[in-house]
């Protein structure tokens, strides 16, 4: 490598210091980034959407002066409106929408905080998968194995800061799209509190409520910064999270006390959780004791075989409505234009009537009240990130004949995170463990609604206690 030879010794916040400094260029900076992807991203297909003379001639008319001025960035091929630069959302039918016209509010505060966008990443068709293998980019590997997944709907993003070509990148979570690939990649993955970023100026919600834009990040001070710059209320939006006391990133660092921390391996659909990850968990929850803080077994005590069921029927009904929303055809897709996976959760939708609907939110209501009240015991609970290590390519295919066998091995492999979309809590994966194949095991961490402060001081006390950043794949070795 060329160029500044130091750039992967640093986070986001590091690198941005720098500049700030005036020891390195958002040029230097941008092209580093830029030499990393082009030696490593043929062999995990991250990138599916170079941007690089749109960086360039951000960098020529100017940076902002923000907390991460200089700093390279992807977006995600999904929900993330940028003025003039097509979205395919890894959708055959979508792939030659036009470009938007103006950029979404996430995607103004991101560029207001002196970031460089100069490419998008891979996803999942409409993001309703958990792996990233779309028939129109091809499937994302994963840098640590590339026999296996990389996570999905956020596949891409997480491979490719997995891969260490930019220390962190614009994802999204509707049933666990950050925290899944931030588990499977080794990175961190915040998915924050329902309205805590805006999705301005479309759209009021995504997904019954359930979707959520942040990103995966090397470090947790990254996350809590990025959070500090992106959060807070859009015009229009039709609820908002409390805001915090002070910035999130006064809270890295910053005593937790001792929290009262519960933790539980029992999955809502009663998933097997394998070896690794029970491992894991039970590190962890030792590790949180020796910190001082008060750590219990705990099953939350909530409706459980709703979870799942809950989660289908608002996503079904979503697709129906994903599907029209071609901005020029004015149709519908149809069958031959997407993916299998993608037609049948549709039909399943068009049988879903309103009364079920509701019926559905209701119960996502119901399972936040039992969340709460389980709160008022616990400040935080720790669940496995994923039921098992990152599964072959393949397994989870959008192809597949059978949609409820789909589905089924989608919560088989991550039965924890979609709970917490229901809720609308604030949950992080931290790549704590290893598996004896010296692949990522990912802890959860949950606070209660609104608690995001909570997460980011625990999250970064057992980031000090238990280092992951000097970490990396062979592939950037």
């Amino acid at each position: 490598m060329s160029g500044f030879v130091d750039y992967e010794r640093y986070d986001a916040t590091g690198l941005a210091d720098l500049v700030r400094r005036r020891q390195v260029t958002p040029t230097e900076l941008l092209e580093a980034a830029i030499e990393r992807v082009q030696a490593r991203n043929g062999a995990v297909n991250a990138v599916t959407m170079p941007l690089y003379d749109y960086a360039r001639a951000a960098i020529a008319a100017g940076l902002p002066d923000g907390p991460f001025t200089g700093v390279p960035f992807l977006m995600k091929d999904l929900t993330a409106a940028i003025a003039g630069v097509p979205m395919t959302r890894s959708s055959r039918f979508f792939a030659d929408a036009p470009p938007p016209t103006a950029d979404s509010e996430h995607v103004a505060r991101l560029k207001r905080a002196g970031l460089v966008i100069f490419g998008r990443t891979n996803t999942c068709e409409l993001g309703l998968s958990l792996t990233c293998e779309p028939r129109l980019h091809g499937p994302t590997r994963n840098p640590w194995d590339p026999t296996r997944i990389s996570g999905g709907s956020s596949g891409g993003a997480a491979a490719a800061v997995g891969a260490r070509m930019l220390p962190m990148a614009h994802a999204t979570d509707g049933f666990g799209s950050i925290r899944a690939p931030a588990a499977c990649c080794g990175v961190v993955g915040l998915k924050p509190t329902r309205g805590r970023n805006t999705m301005a100026p479309v759209l009021g919600e995504g997904l019954g409520g359930c979707s959520v834009e942040h990103a995966v990040t090397l470090s947790v001070r990254d996350s809590a910064a990025l959070l500090d710059a992106t959060c807070g209320a859009g015009v229009g939006d039709p609820y908002v999270a409390p805001p915090p006391a002070r910035p999130y990133r006064q809270e890295i660092g910053a005593d937790p006390g001792a929290l009262r921390i519960a933790f539980t391996s029992l999955a809502p659909n009663g998933a097997k959780i394998e070896t690794e990850s029970l491992r894991a968990l039970t590190e962890t929850a030792r590790l949180c004791a020796e910190l001082g803080h008060r750590v219990e077994q705990n099953d939350p005590a909530i409706d459980r075989s709703v979870v799942v069921p809950t989660f289908l029927t608002l996503a079904a009904a979503n697709t129906v409505v994903n599907l029209a929303s071609h901005p020029t055809k004015g149709r519908a897709a149809r069958e031959d234009e997407v993916e299998t996976v993608t037609w049948a959760t549709a039909k399943l939708g068009e049988k879903v009537n309103g009364a079920d609907y509701v019926r559905a939110t209701q119960a996502a209501h119901r399972l936040g009240r039992q969340m709460a009240a389980f709160h008022g015991d616990w400040d935080v609970l720790l669940t496995p990130g994923l039921a098992t290590v990152p599964v072959k390519l393949g397994w989870i295919d959008m192809m597949m004949g059978d949609v409820d066998e789909y589905w089924r091995r989608v919560f088989a492999f991550s039965p924890f995170t979609v709970w917490f979309n229901l809720t609308g809590q604030p949950a992080m994966m931290l790549p704590l463990g290893r598996s004896q194949e010296g692949l990522p095991v990912a802890v959860q961490i949950v606070a209660r609604y609104g608690d995001e402060a909570t997460l980011f001081r625990l999250a970064a006390q057992l980031e000090a206690a238990r280092p992951w950043f000097e970490r990396k794949p062979a592939l950037a070795a």
